[in-house]
């Protein structure tokens, strides 16, 4: 008799249930304190049942500004307060002040408290109710692997790393030899056994696309296959579980990573972006002119020396431009030659600290936006000698130009710094994603994972 499966969820399903569980404990609540008290604000009826889904999506967008969504955060107690406050604040403000698509402003200050409390803690307590019964244990997804043993430890590595909730059990060898290895090695006479005592969910095959496999391997994939099993190729799972791509120092092949997003060529789309960079730039250059006076009187204390600088970017198909940028080192940082920044870099001043954090200093490169060399969203752009440099080390590294550079892109909001080749390797992997997968609705992930950079001052 077969074993009972384990329950697991994907990340992607663990993002629904936590969006629709929150709207529905935040829905239930309010219907509570409208039938056992005196809360006429917001109640349910057929006639207004439009009020809920403007709540459901205020619930959703503020919620992922401030990470309710994040799974890290949504593990964590005291991260999952301090976001479901924010969300509540800010929820509960906007939702007052859209009184057109909203219930009108009530009269008696009280149905506001009980309004915020009723949504506080709803969320609240599904928010601990997660945590306690729906943790990280039951997420974890155990796979084992096919595939040669030389780098099934590189492999399992790169993917736990990626994302924690994989375990890999152990790995069935394609090869003669067995390397040492600190996963454990199955036998294939022994395989589907092994799956069923371990409950196994996923088969990963990391084996070369250019080599071949004994037939007794096939034979033995196909018995798991039958029996319910998934059999996944390693840079599939890879790219489904950490949102970039499998790339290494020594890839050369781009085609292993085709095809890239359609949303490339596709006119409509282009025509759309490019309306959000130029309305966003008018709106993002209005505000800068708005907080000049502050910067200049900081600048002058704090960040002594011109308030401006350019500096020469490699752009869409290697073509170089000028960004401009709020200075945030001293004058003379560069007088022995172009460095990475890092850290704790001691050439930023005290006042370009704070325009790093809050990404102040990123904001007049809406001009670069307008004139065209640049987007909103799309891969850092990089200089010359640093392409140069990484490139010689990462072959793929200039791939990133086939779109245009952007003030934000998916490796920022998803990788904090870089300041080394390793950095480089992994910022290339989540700008490689964008490049393939780019579309409206990562666009719009991008844009929100940005709001949030800037309102927790992530900026470096």
């Amino acid at each position: 008799m077969a074993s009972k499966q384990k329950i697991h969820f994907e990340v992607s399903e663990r993002k629904i249930l936590l969006r629709i569980m929150d709207v529905v404990f935040v829905l239930a609540t309010l219907q509570i304190l409208s039938h056992f008290f005196e809360f006429d604000y917001f109640k349910i009826t057929a006639t207004n049942f439009y009020w809920t889904i403007f709540l459901a999506i205020y619930i959703n967008l503020f919620g992922t500004i401030f990470e309710m969504y994040n799974l890290h955060v949504a593990n964590n107690r005291f991260q999952t307060t301090k976001s479901v406050l924010l969300t509540t604040s800010v929820t509960v403000l906007i939702y007052l002040l859209t009184p057109f698509y909203t219930p009108i402003l009530p009269s008696n200050r009280l149905q506001i408290i009980f309004f915020f409390l009723g949504i506080f803690l709803s969320l609240s307590v599904w928010r601990n109710l997660y945590i306690i019964f729906l943790g990280s244990n039951r997420f974890i997804k155990r796979v084992v692997f096919i595939g040669s043993s030389k780098r099934i430890d590189e492999f399992a590595n790169e993917l736990i790393k990626g994302n924690p909730h994989y375990l890999v059990s152990g790995y069935l060898a394609t090869d003669d030899k067995n390397s040492p290895t600190n996963i454990e090695i199955i036998d294939k006479d022994n395989f589907l056994e092994y799956l069923r005592k371990n409950f196994i969910s996923e088969v990963v095959v990391t084996v070369d696309s250019n080599k071949t496999m004994a037939p007794e391997i096939y034979e033995v994939m196909l018995k798991a296959l039958e029996s319910g099993i998934s059999i996944s190729e390693y840079s599939k799972v890879y790219e489904t579980g950490t949102n970039r791509l499998p790339i290494h120092f020594y890839d050369k092949e781009m085609f292993k990573f085709f095809p890239f997003s359609r949303s490339n060529q596709n006119k409509l789309y282009l025509f759309y972006t490019r309306l959000f960079d130029v309305v966003f730039s008018l709106i993002g250059l209005t505000g800068l002119l708005i907080l000049l006076p502050f910067i200049l009187l900081c600048n002058a204390f704090g960040n002594r020396g011109p308030l401006f600088y350019k500096q020469e970017r490699v752009g869409k198909n290697g073509e170089i431009f000028n960004i401009v940028k709020l200075r945030t080192m001293v004058v003379d940082a560069e007088k022995e030659g172009a460095v990475f920044a890092k850290v704790n870099d001691t050439r930023i001043t005290k006042f370009g600290k704070f325009l790093r954090k809050s990404r102040l200093d990123e904001v007049p490169q809406f001009i670069n936006v307008l004139k065209g060399d640049m987007a909103v969203i799309g891969p850092r752009p990089e200089r010359l000698v640093f392409v140069e440099q990484i490139a010689e080390n990462i072959p793929l590294y200039k791939t990133r130009h086939v779109v245009k550079p952007g003030l934000t892109g998916w490796a920022q909001v998803n990788y904090p710094y870089g300041e080394n080749l390793e950095d480089s390797l992994m910022k290339l992997r989540y700008d490689l994603f964008y490049i393939k997968h780019r579309s409206l609705f990562l666009d719009v992930n991008i844009f929100v994972k940005t709001l949030s950079t800037v309102l927790f001052f992530r900026g470096q």
